[in-house]
Parts: C-alpha cells; structure tokens; sequence
C-alpha cells in the first residue's frame, strides 16, 4: 500500500464517521457547533498520531497477553498531556469539551487503529495512517457541526448569520441523530460516485 492511499483512507474509505460508524458518543455530542467538532477532531488527531508513533515502535517488543493494557497506557499518557495542555492554553475549548477529552482514552477509533494499524506496521506508515484518520474525523466533526449550528442557531462558527432562532431539535440530541443520519447517506452516495 502507497503513503498515499495509507493517508488518504481516512478520509473516505475509512473515515470514522461516516463509513467506520466509530467514535459516536462524542461524534453526537460535542457536534453542537462547527468549532466544538474541530477542537474534538484536533484532539482526537493529536492522541491518534502520537499513539500510533509509539505502539508502532514498542508493538514488537510487548507480549501479546498484555498489548491492549500497555497501549491503554500509551493512549492515556497522550491524553494526559493533551488535558494539560488544552488546561493551559485553550481553557473555553477545555470546559466546553469536558468529560469528552479524557474519555478519548477509549475511543474506538484510538483502540482500533492502534490494534488493526499502529501494532502491525512500521513508524512512518503509522504515523500518516493516525493523520489520515484524524484528519478524516476532524473534517466529518465540523461538517456535522457546521450544519447543527447552521440549523440550530443560524451561526457559523459562531457569526451569526441570520436573526431570529433556529430549529431548537438542530442543537439537541436527536439533531444530531437526523444530521448524522443525513450526512451519513450524502457521503455515502458521493463516495461510491469515485
């Protein structure tokens, strides 16, 4: 497989969201403005190209009974140091996360390509794979969160862009299902086009 299509994967024949269906919970839940999916999905890419880097280069060392507890604790260790660093530099984007930022220690998406990916090839091809899927869940985060806002609030990015409310269910729960769902057909139908 070429440098290429390893980056490239995550953005459509993989991508997490809309294809893999992984990562869901904070997929759902911090999408409610295009800026709070791109903080997600850049946190998310940080963890993911980090993590990869260094169970690649530890994979063949670790016995096999206890791969999935030692790359926990690799996965851990970068969330640890992204919570610090998002603590100290982009305190709002923090708060407004929450709960979502230590619980990327057990993202699908994390564990999976550490275990299908990171633990199975070299430094260099983990590295782009981690980019790519990052990448790919970064952009599906602000499209998601892009049109929930849009809907939901009238707002880009948080300019808002016309006056008055927008549809209230855009910004809660089952807006996300309906956006997701939608989107989910949009890319899917655009993909198979290629």
């Amino acid at each position: 497989m070429s440098k290429l299509s390893i980056f490239t994967k995550g953005f459509l024949k993989e991508n997490p969201t809309f294809v893999l269906l992984l990562g869901l919970c904070p997929t759902l839940a911090t999408t409610t403005t295009a800026l709070n999916g791109v903080g997600m999905g850049l946190a998310t890419l940080f963890v993911l190209v980090l993590s990869n880097i260094v169970i690649s280069a530890i994979a063949p060392v670790v016995p096999d009974k206890v791969h999935i507890p030692v790359y926990i604790v690799v996965i851990a260790t970068f969330v640890t140091i992204l919570q610090f660093l998002m603590q100290a530099y982009t305190p709002g984007m923090y708060k407004s996360l929450g709960l979502f930022i230590p619980l990327i220690v057990v993202n699908c998406i994390v564990l999976g390509r550490a275990e299908a990916f990171a633990s199975k090839n070299g430094i260099l091809d983990s590295a782009l794979d981690g980019l790519g899927i990052g990448l790919g869940f970064t952009v599906s985060l602000m499209v998601l969160g892009l049109v929930r806002e849009l809907l939901g609030s009238g707002s880009v990015f948080g300019w808002k862009l016309f006056s008055g409310d927008g549809i209230l269910v855009f910004v809660m729960a089952p807006g996300a299902f309906l956006v997701l769902g939608y989107l989910m057909v949009l890319f899917n139908k655009l993909a198979k086009k290629e």
